[in-house]
């Protein structure tokens, strides 16, 4: 892979700890959400409070998270990367340590919303570095490389949590997420270089950022790639949002075995995610983003369909649902490149609008879920029905349609 000019720190690290590093600040989202997921039963007992509520403390989540995107994204633009992801780091350990002592649903939820603050700032200057350190068809390789290692995270978080579950309680889970969160804090200040050097630093002042982003939003083919991506992968946290209620109380799935399953669904990203790094050698990002759209799309009618009609029981769903989740493994690395090729030298800018763009659909459709709820997996399969209809038209329209 070619690297672009970038400081000669960050190149001086070995390669192997870089992606890793890279990973584990990528995975900071899907680790806080997977990870208490079994615990939605028990938390909605501690707290003598009802189901919709312990699903909005995800919804408010992605809320943070886009909200914080659309801050950091221009602050490492202008300052470089290092000093605002030790800060989000910072705050995002001191959102966690509130959850840990909350006394009520609600301080619960703001806890969430001060954590997802924080981690936004690990996740977007994690996919900013990799703008800053390579160039598309190397990036979209790196990303699906990256997403080998950050897809462990919706495997063993669940399996982990739903361990820590059983001996420590729900409090334990966020324990580990704090312990986390300070190891990488500790590699962050200790092992890793300044990827974005003064020349190639936002000189304007912070009210240019408007500018900046309004320029993004002029480019049709971004907000394509942004879109459909968006679109797509909230289908995920729909997923995630409905599962811990579809599989354990509707289908009687033991908490501890919840993250088997969940796990079998991230396996299938894993894969396609490596599948598409070895593609990439031979098709476009392009052309690959294209075909999983369609795929994705066919699997979520299906999906819709078995919600509707109840149709196949557990396995009936388990089916379009591993397709649907599998294929984010060539629309998220391939879209996001895509998307980031076109930034030129805001590269901070556009990963803010690309992650506040896809964590607002995250959270609208996860509190969809959580208003639609009626005891029955309808909620969860149309949602996800819907947003990857949405994609699809959307890529359509903005990418595909000649100027």
């Amino acid at each position: 892979m070619t690297a672009s000019s970038v400081n000669e720190t960050t190149l001086a690290v070995p390669r192997a700890r870089l992606y890793l590093l890279l990973g584990a600040l990528i995975a900071f989202p899907s680790l806080s959400i997977d990870m208490y997921l079994p615990a939605f039963p028990s938390i909605q007992t501690y707290f003598h409070t009802d189901a919709g509520s312990v699903q909005r403390t995800l919804a408010v989540f992605s809320i943070g998270f886009a909200i914080g995107q659309l801050f950091f994204g221009p602050l490492s633009d202008r300052l470089g990367r290092r000093r605002p992801l030790i800060a989000g780091i910072l705050l995002y350990i001191a959102g966690t340590s509130g959850i840990l002592l909350a006394p009520s649903i609600e301080i619960f939820t703001l806890g969430r919303v001060v954590q997802a603050f924080g981690g936004c700032a690990a996740a977007l200057i994690g996919r900013a570095m990799v703008r800053d350190l390579f160039h598309e068809r190397d990036a979209a390789r790196v990303f699906s490389l990256l997403m080998l290692i950050m897809g462990l995270a919706p495997i063993l978080a669940p399996l982990v949590g739903g361990q820590l579950l059983v001996v420590f309680g729900w409090q334990g889970i966020f324990v580990l997420l704090v312990v986390f969160a300070a190891l990488s804090l500790v590699v962050v200040i200790f092992g890793l270089g300044e990827t974005l050097p003064p020349e190639r630093r936002e000189t304007r002042g912070l009210g240019s950022v408007f500018t900046v982003y309004r320029g993004l939003l002029s480019d049709r083919r971004f907000c394509g790639y942004v879109l459909s991506m968006a679109f797509a992968s909230a289908g995920m946290l729909a997923y995630i949002t409905g599962s811990p209620f579809v599989f354990i109380r509707l289908h009687g799935v033991p908490p501890q075995l919840y993250g088997l399953l969940f796990g079998a669904n991230a396996l299938g990203l894993i894969a396609s995610s490596q599948l598409n790094r070895r593609l990439l050698r031979r098709y476009t990002d392009e052309t690959l983003l294209k075909r999983a759209l369609g795929v994705t799309t066919v699997a979520g009618i299906i999906l819709g369909l078995a919600g509707l009609l109840d149709l196949g029981g557990l396995p009936g769903l388990m089916a379009p649902l591993f397709v649907c989740i599998s294929s984010l493994g060539f629309i998220l690395p391939n879209a996001t490149a895509a998307a980031l090729a076109r930034s030129g030298s805001h590269a901070g800018s556009a990963v803010a609008l690309l992650g506040g763009v896809q964590f607002a659909m995250a959270a609208s459709a996860s509190a969809l879920v959580s208003a639609l709820e009626d005891g029955t997996a309808l909620p969860m399969c149309g949602t996800i029905m819907g947003l990857v209809l949405a994609a699809f038209a959307l890529h359509r329209l903005l990418v595909e349609r000649p100027a």
